[in-house]
Order: structure tokens, then sequence, then C-alpha cells
């Protein structure tokens, strides 16, 4: 992990944040139906900091190991257009992910988990983890989480990367109640 100034300095340049999904956006548990379906279980804090960060003008996108239908599903809900699945070499996807994009490994980040993602993480600009990610993912996040994967962490990291970026208070204004709306506050 850097230092928590330097940390900010890198999220503050991104203009495009990729996450994994499993055991990043969701906790690793892997679910089958009978028919062999996958099921997986996302967290709508998560999904909420993610639409966040893109109203904020941080373009997303996914890079994951695996293939689920489900996936596509969830990231149609939230208007994410970049999703590759399947994926065995992320870190090829993302160099061909910034051409398409337009933009340099400096301005883009990764939250990731797992071996498949340490390229990647050594690569970008801004690198994250949830709390519980394998043990030597931590050495390359440039941020851990601490929140598991699955259980608010990359709502933590959006949060993170909105406030690097001076967006955070914005963000947040819509959702406040105007300070005189509080019922409980004598005037």
């Amino acid at each position: 992990m850097r230092p928590i100034e330097e940390c900010r300095a890198r999220a503050a340049r991104l203009k495009l944040m990729i996450f994994d999904v499993d055991g990043t956006l969701t906790d690793g548990s892997l679910y089958f139906t009978d028919a062999g379906g996958e099921i997986k279980v996302f967290n709508a804090h998560d999904g909420h900091g993610m639409r966040m960060l893109q109203a904020a003008g941080v373009e997303l996108a996914i890079i994951t190991g695996r293939n689920a239908p489900c996936v596509d599903w969830r990231m149609k809900n939230l208007g994410i257009g970049h999703v590759y699945q399947g994926i065995g070499d992320k870190l090829a996807t993302f160099h061909e992910l910034l051409a398409r994009v337009g933009v340099d490994a400096g301005e883009a980040g990764f939250m990731g988990d797992d071996l498949i993602d340490l390229r990647v993480m050594a690569a970008c600009g801004f690198s994250a983890a949830p709390a519980d990610c394998y043990a030597p993912t931590q050495k390359y996040a440039d941020y851990l989480a601490s929140r598991p994967g699955g259980r608010g962490a990359a709502r933590e990291v959006c949060e993170f990367i909105l406030a690097a970026q001076g967006k955070l208070d914005a963000a947040l204004a819509g959702y406040l109640p105007a300070p005189s709306a509080n019922p409980g506050i004598a005037g």
C-alpha cells in the first residue's frame, strides 16, 4: 500500500475505473442451480457507489475471469457498457480497453482481489482491493478497503475516488435533506 496522500493523488487523475467481479463486487462465493446456471449476489451499496462515480464523469468497466449471464444483467442495470467476461489475460484486455476509451494507464484504476488481477493492478494508475483479498494482492493495492468484497468495498473505493477528485460532497448533496428539513432541531 502507498501513503494515503499518494493514493489520493493517483485517484484524482482517474478517468476510467475498472472492477473485477468475483471477490470484488461479490463475496467470491459461486452459486450454481441444478440446471448449471450461475447465481451471484451483488451489493446495492456498491452499485450505487458505481453510479455516483459514473455521474461524476468517471467511466466504468468490468474485466472478469468468469463468464456469467447475471453479470451482463447487473452491468446493464448499472449502465456499464464495457463488460469483458471470461478473460484469462486481463492485462491484454486492459490495454485494449485503454485504446478503445482513449485514456492512458495512469488515468485508469482497477479493483481486484486475486492473483489474476495483479498484472493489471501493477500497470494502472490507481489500484484497490477489498479487505478480504488474497494476501499477496495487498502488496499491489494502492488502497486497501476496510470492507470485504461484495459487502461495500467497491462503494468505499468509489467514494475515495470521488473525495480525491473533490466531487464527493456534490455527489452526496442531492440526497441530503436541507438543514431546516430536520424536524428534530428546534430553530
